[in-house]
């Protein structure tokens, strides 16, 4: 009867595993100083070689010639172990036997002597999967096991194991094994069974198993059957539904070229030829990645472990990266991520998958804003703006002529007149005139004639020395009138919450030497005219200093309506 691959080359020995140096020296150095534990937990991803180490771990312990490192594989123990039909050697799957009276049964178990060997090993696989009852149930008998117990618990998703348990085991944490190391053993496996696969081939095969060794010699077995004894690079990656880099490669291709169609007729054949688009998307954040990493770690004719893929397909990725800069391969990668994340649960992928595609072509155009910034520095040789200022007839500010047809560029336009920014600090500054006095027969404005308006100032000025800066504003924008019942406030809506804060009354309070009762109407006020500031010295000449900074001038001159709300001292 035909054995598959994976398990007709099953490692036997610590000397044939490949990878997982670190659980091999671990394991070997116990055995050979006795310093055996009575539990062990065997975590990582699928094909990584748990249950096989656990295994080996059997035979090294009930070799006649053992316990030792490496057991002979001739006598009964190790003949058995290896057919799986060891009486000492019980190997349970916890998928299916993950209950509290299987795990009873166990425990009754344990109580008894090996019939024959030296250990009696009991192996669980997909351990997480046992209950918390069950392993409740099975606590007391791994803290304390007899001498002649040991017990291999192998997972995949070792958080899942309680604490209580894995803190009576050492736990051992398999890594996905290496690319090389995995189309190094491929192609021994390819002579050993008189296949004939370029390296490019198994490449392929190593890349689909993701650093496990039983998904890629999955993946061969399935290969020899499809093709035969001669195994090609192009009808591997069509049974195995992956994509080449050249396929890849029309990607960046239309990215280069800024081409959004080109992108859709991407799509359109995806659909076409009944591929996942999912997986497309998968492949293509991958692609990027390695794109990137090529980029940044990558010289030519050298290759590097920090991409899985063959010498030659590397030198293609460094070539494409040359076109590209690290940021822009940065931004494609994120997109593309973030487009494989919405892909999961998306109704319409088609949809989704063009318009990320598309998103990634607009990402091209980007310009990144160390190159906007340097075009605005004004041009070499040209007149200071300071003396241009100088030289400046009183005339309306000129508009920024277009671009010429031709894409020269055109001389930067002379503004005459006062900046938007002098116009701006202009009207701030300007001290609203005073009111007329009121005739004989004219009524007076509200307040004016008790005190409000004075009092209002002071109220603005008392609230803006303590920090409310917000109740400050809602007074200057609000009419403000003493009443016989107390002060009454014409507030717009925008300014309600400010001016019924508690700081307006304690101020009020405070200015006015007892308690007053406020009062707060909405409507639009008639006489809230802007409240006259004082301008420091020095708030004035960093104005000044701002407004005469070649850059702040270029800005004005090319945006003529912008406005420049503040002005700061970066120096105080």
């Amino acid at each position: 009867m035909y054995q598959v691959i994976a398990r007709k080359y099953r490692p036997q020995s610590f000397a044939e595993l490949i990878g997982q140096e670190h659980v091999r020296t671990t394991l070997d150095n116990a055995i050979s100083l006795r310093r055996i534990a009575h539990g062990y937990i065997f975590a990582g991803q699928r094909g990584t070689g748990k249950t096989t180490v656990a295994r080996i771990m059997a035979r090294c312990l009930n070799c006649v010639e053992g316990p030792t490192p490496a057991p002979c594989g001739k006598c009964s123990s190790c003949l058995e172990i290896a057919g799986g039909n060891a009486i000492d050697v019980i190997e349970i799957d916890a998928a299916s036997n993950r209950g509290i009276n299987e795990m009873r049964e166990l425990r009754e178990n344990v109580r008894f002597r090996p019939a024959r060997d030296r250990y009696k090993v009991f192996i669980i696989d997909e351990a997480h999967q046992i209950t918390n009852e069950a392993f409740n149930a099975l606590l007391k008998t791994l803290e304390e096991p007899p001498e002649w117990a040991v017990f291999i618990l192998c997972t995949t998703e070792s958080h899942k194991i309680p604490t209580t348990i894995a803190s009576r085991c050492q736990q051992f944490s398999f890594r996905s094994v290496d690319f090389t190391d995995l189309v190094n053993r491929m192609a021994w496996i390819c002579g050993e069974e008189g296949i004939t696969a370029d390296t490019e081939t198994l490449a392929v095969l190593a890349l689909a198993g993701e650093g496990s060794v039983r998904d890629s010699l999955s993946a061969l077995d399935q290969a020899i059957a499809c093709c035969g004894n001669t195994l090609q690079v192009g009808d591997v990656r069509q049974l195995l539904g992956l994509f080449s880099l050249d396929s890849m490669g029309e990607v960046t291709g239309a990215l280069r070229a800024s081409d959004g169609r080109r992108m859709l007729e991407l799509v359109q054949e995806l659909e076409r030829n009944g591929q996942s688009l999912q997986h497309f998307c998968r492949e293509l954040a991958r692609y990027f990645r390695n794109l990137l990493v090529a980029k940044v770690a990558l010289k030519e004719g050298e290759s590097t472990r920090l991409i899985a893929a063959s010498p030659a397909d590397q030198e293609k990725l460094r070539g494409v990266a040359e076109a590209f800069t690290e940021p822009e391969l940065t931004r494609y990668l994120k997109l593309t991520l973030d487009l494989f994340g919405d892909l999961q649960t998306s109704l319409q992928p088609r949809i989704h998958l063009e318009m990320g595609l598309l998103r990634l072509v607009h990402a091209a155009k980007v310009v990144e804003v160390e190159q906007a910034l340097a075009s605005l520095e004004p041009a070499r040789g040209a007149a200071p703006p300071a003396a241009q200022t100088q030289a400046r007839p009183a005339a309306p500010p000129a508009t920024r002529p277009a671009a010429s047809l031709s894409g020269a560029p055109t001389a930067s336009p002379v503004r005459s007149g006062p900046s938007p920014f002098e116009r701006s600090v202009a009207q701030r500054q300007a001290v609203p005139p005073p009111a007329p006095a009121a005739g004989p027969g004219q009524a007076q404005p509200p307040g004016e004639a008790s005190g409000a308006g004075p009092l209002k100032l002071r109220l603005h000025a008392a609230l803006v020395e303590a920090g409310s800066a917000f109740s400050a504003d809602a007074v200057e924008h609000s009419d403000m009138a003493e009443t016989p019942a107390g002060i009454m406030f014409t507030t717009p809506k925008e300014f309600l919450f400010g001016i019924k804060s508690a700081d307006v009354k304690k101020t009020l309070d405070q200015l006015l030497g007892r308690p007053v009762r406020v009062e707060v109407v909405t409507g639009q006020p008639v006489n809230a005219a802007p409240i006259a500031k004082p301008r420091d010295a020095q708030a004035s000449d960093a104005a000044d200093r701002a407004l005469a900074h070649p850059e702040v001038q270029r800005f004005q001159e090319l945006f003529p309506d912008s406005q420049v709300r503040q002005v700061r001292d970066l120096t105080e």
